[in-house]
């Protein structure tokens, strides 16, 4: 990875956190009159090398369940705050933690989750090579609106051309992206389809 970028992840990281911190507070405050406790919801995510990590993102669903005690899906747990925080990737905020932590990069391949590791093809789990990233060259070029092939095939090519002007770039594109909430889903999808490998 070339140097220089953990001094930008941390350049970025640290104005974010001080441009941000009000709205992160009122966001906190919002989601849990509308849904309670939990604010952030936590998972384990692979990062470099695969190794996992703990993200760290805003709540956005609820915790509905059906008859049966098992929860409801993704669709039918999304609420509309949630579904604006998405469309908005407000939701993402609290990342900026594990960029300062080290865990993630500002750019970087958006990091999924940890039962699609053992699907990857070798190529695709070269996205592991370098940090997993808020956002990415995958996200600038169609978001939740490709298809994971094309989202891992970008992620690659981000892997082997890595440099501080493309990082600018894409940060840069990613502001553009989340002002006109393009490509948020995938067509008539809450979230992205379960990733099941390459046939």
């Amino acid at each position: 990875m070339y140097r220089g970028k953990r001094i930008l992840d941390l350049m970025v990281g640290v104005t974010a956190v001080i441009v941000l911190l009000p709205v992160m507070i009122l966001i906190a405050i919002s989601i849990w009159f509308t849904m309670g406790s939990p604010v952030i919801f936590r998972q384990q995510r692979p990062g470099w090398r695969a190794y996992p990590f703990e993200i760290i993102k805003f709540r956005t669903m609820s915790s509905a369940l059906d008859e049966q005690g098992n929860l409801l899906p993704d669709g039918d747990r999304l609420t509309r705050f949630g579904r604006f925080l998405r469309s908005t990737s407000l939701d993402e905020l609290p990342e900026i933690w594990n960029v300062l932590r080290g865990e993630l990069s500002i750019v970087g391949p958006r990091p999924l989750l940890t039962q699609y590791v053992q699907r990857y093809t070798p190529e695709q789990m070269r996205r592991h090579e370098v940090k997993p990233g808020i956002t990415g060259w995958a996200q600038i070029n169609g978001r939740n609106a490709i298809t994971w092939e094309e989202k891992f095939k970008f992620d690659v090519w981000y892997v082997d051309h890595a440099s501080f002007k493309l990082d600018t770039k894409i940060i840069l594109l990613t502001l553009l992206k989340i002002l006109r909430r393009a490509d948020i889903n995938q067509p008539g999808q809450a979230t992205m389809k379960e990733f099941r490998g390459t046939k």
